[in-house]
């Protein structure tokens, strides 16, 4: 595979790097994607992909999420790197993941995505989510439940 026309994924010396937001809406529920492609063709998965040559991480984050879900979003901070050389069956990726808040639009699947939903957050912990998703999403619960207390 090749991204941009120079990296071949699994002949890459180095890792290549992307980003994930973890979306909570108006309604304190999580915005994920169901992916349209593989690894993990139809698993839901946090909106998110590659970071264009150029490109800062966080325009990165707003141009995939609003690629993927149709939705504009403000970022609330750093929720952590992923750099597990395994976490990404087409090579070693590390991912930016950032604490993000829905502030307008609808919901539309687009580009990468084959649908966008909203879920509570007891049925996303329920989900097998693609990637090492499931321990970003608990992550970002811990992280969300320290600022709600504060």
């Amino acid at each position: 595979m090749i991204i941009e026309g120079s990296v071949h994924i699994k002949d890459s010396r180095y890792p290549l790097l992307t980003v994930d937001a973890l979306i909570t809406d108006e309604n304190g529920k999580i915005i994920l994607i169901k992916r349209k492609n593989n690894p993990f063709q139809g698993s839901w998965a946090l909106p998110g992909g590659f970071v264009e040559y150029g490109e800062t991480v966080e325009e990165a984050v707003l141009r995939e999420v609003k690629e993927e879900t149709g939705i504009l979003i403000e970022i609330l901070g750093l929720l952590g790197v992923y750099s597990d050389p395994g976490r990404d069956p087409r090579g070693h990726m590390i991912t930016i993941c950032f604490l993000t808040l829905k502030t307008e639009g609808k919901l539309k699947s687009d580009t990468d995505a084959q649908d966008v939903s909203s879920f509570t957050v007891k049925e996303a912990l329920k989900m097998d989510l693609a990637f090492d998703h499931h321990e970003i999403l608990k992550d970002g619960l811990k992280r969300l439940e320290l600022l709600i207390k504060k």
